[in-house]
């Protein structure tokens, strides 16, 4: 027996076998019109909640707009009497200012000059420093002369006084 004679060949394409194939791709395509209907539903759902949610945001931001326009009146209004308070204020202050200030002056504090008891040794008075010397010394110029001390740049030298 040779193996040419027991080759294979192709199969017959069948009509049963079509049908099968047919029948599956419609499972197939029910099963996934069962899934898109399904994610339809969900989305139709989901849309309605969201415009819900949308009506209520639409209803509260009208409120709060209208909370608005009464809380800017209101300042308005506020506003006004401030400046109307403010105004009576200085309106009072300058009518009060004489009557301030004569009552001050009638009350006014008044002490003698106070004198320093230095009878004690420990607090005896300070006599002011005399200074002429020194204003005399250095009158001229500066402390240190820097173009005629060689020991101008020693920060330990201490010059002669001057005679």
């Amino acid at each position: 027996m040779s193996f040419s004679l027991i080759s294979r060949t192709k199969p017959k394409h069948r009509a049963a076998d079509k049908v099968a194939e047919l029948k599956r791709q419609l499972k197939d395509q029910q099963a996934e019109t069962v899934s898109a209907f399904g994610q339809l539903i969900g989305a139709a759902d989901t849309i309605a909640i969201l415009q819900h949610q949308l009506a209520d945001v639409r209803a509260k931001r009208a409120e709060a707009e209208q909370v608005v326009v009464c809380l800017a009146a209101d300042l308005d209004e506020r506003t006004e009497e401030r400046d109307q308070a403010l105004a009576e204020a200085d309106r009072l202050r300058a009518q009060l200012a004489p009557y301030l200030a004569a009552d001050a002056n009638a009350n006014a504090i008044t002490v003698p000059a106070a004198e320093r008891d230095t009878t004690a040794f420990e607090d005896q008075a300070t006599a002011p420093i005399d200074v002429r010397e020194l204003q005399a010394r250095f009158t001229a110029g500066p402390v240190v002369s820097l173009h005629h001390s060689p020991q101008a740049a020693d920060p330990t030298h201490i010059p002669a006084p001057a005679a």
